[in-house]
Order: C-alpha cells, then sequence, then structure tokens
C-alpha cells in the first residue's frame, strides 16, 4: 500500500519504509459492532462491505481482535532484521493505540492506516506528533525529543552519533518548532515546522516515516 506521498513529497524523500506495509499487508477475537463500522467507515470514506472485509482480514491473523505489542515487536523485527527495535517500537506503538490499552485493536489500526496512506501531509503529521509527545499530555518537551533522538539513533545505527550529536540534533530542532518560546511544542508547532521545512525538524520526522511508511 502506497503510504504518505503526499508528505513525503512535502518534504523532500523518496526513500520507501517497512512498518506500516507489512501491518497493511497483514491479515487481530472481538465483535465488530455497527458503531464501529460506522466509524471507520466515516473516517476512512471506505464502504461498509470493504471494512468488513478488511476486518475478516485482519482476524484472520489476530484471532482475538488486537494486535499486542508481542505481535507489534515481531512486525518490527521483520522490518529491521538483527537490529534492536525495542526502545524505538514503544514510540510507534503507541501512535496507535489510543486508548493506551496496550493493544491495537482494528479500529485504531484502520484509522492510523487510512490517515498514513490517504490523508493530508497535515494529518499524517497529527499522527506522528504523537510518536514525539511521549507522555500524551498535548506538547513535546525538550526531555521527550531527546529520548526520541537517542532511540532513534540507536534504531538506525547512525554513525557518529554520540551524546554530543544528539543533543545537538535534539536541541536544534526544538528551538525550530518552539514557536513561541515556552518551552514546549504543541501540535500545531509541531506541524508547522514541518510543513514549513525546518531543517532538523524535517530529518527527524523523515526517520520517523521512513520506519514505518512505503513507496
Amino acid at each position: 500500500m502506497a503510504v504518505s506521498r503526499k508528505l513525503k513529497s512535502k518534504l523532500g524523500t523518496k526513500k520507501s519504509g517497512g512498518v506500516l506495509n507489512i501491518m497493511g499487508c497483514i491479515n487481530g477475537k472481538s465483535v465488530l459492532t455497527e458503531e464501529d463500522i460506522d466509524f471507520i467507515a466515516k473516517n476512512t470514506a471506505m464502504d461498509r462491505s470493504k471494512v468488513e472485509a478488511q476486518y475478516q482480514n485482519f482476524l484472520s491473523q489476530h484471532p482475538d481482535g488486537r494486535i499486542s505489542r508481542k505481535s507489534f515487536h515481531e512486525m518490527m523485527k521483520e522490518c529491521y532484521p538483527g537490529t534492536d527495535t525495542e526502545k524505538l517500537e514503544r514510540h510507534i506503538f503507541r501512535m496507535y493505540d489510543t486508548n493506551d490499552d496496550g493493544h491495537i485493536d482494528f479500529r485504531e489500526f484502520m484509522i492510523v492506516l487510512y490517515i498514513m496512506s490517504s490523508g493530508s501531509p497535515e494529518e499524517n503529521l497529527q499522527q506522528i506528533f504523537r510518536v514525539f509527545d511521549i507522555n500524551n499530555d498535548g506538547a513535546i518537551s525538550l526531555k521527550e525529543l531527546k529520548r526520541i533522538v537517542k532511540d532513534l539513533f540507536h534504531l538506525i545505527n547512525e554513525k557518529d552519533a554520540d551524546q554530543a550529536s544528539q543533543d545537538v540534533v535534539a536541541t536544534t530542532a526544538f528551538t525550530e518548532m518552539d514557536e513561541n518560546n515556552d518551552g514546549q511544542v504543541s501540535e500545531e508547532e509541531f506541524i508547522k515546522a514541518c510543513m514549513r521545512q525546518k531543517k532538523f525538524s524535517t530529518m527527524l520526522t523523515l526517520r520517523i516515516i521512513d520506519i514505518f511508511v512505503s513507496e
């Protein structure tokens, strides 16, 4: 499934990624309610028959109707064999697990999948903001950004990524994003910095995209 091409075009990249591609092709036993079907259809522009077909596909791989952290870990390992993905996968998992119950249900899965494949660049960035907002308080702190940078550099085996260079990346990106200098980055500020292609903000966002997005 082609994912987030508009955003990647906006930010200036053409590299492929992985996790969302695997998740989009996998085939999660809770009952899919009429409310769930209506919600997904309304928020994804899919008709009800397609939603139900996708759900049966989801159940074939996740019979209990949910993706566990363990299953998600296996997906990340498949994308990055031989790499320690454990730290960063917690951040990516959080983007899907909107109710913070430790599982990704079909409704959560489909909404994120649709937004990242068919949403606007702004909608894509709203989802990615959740990766950076570790404590889910609606803002990114410098401490949170430093942690993301550290875990991201660890995953991609960045050469010369010592503590000093990581701090420079995090601090510079934070300064770019924190437009009103109040010591935290709102969702609006985050989106604005990325859409304006601020250097370090864009670099970090693209690296997050390349983890779970495919061409």
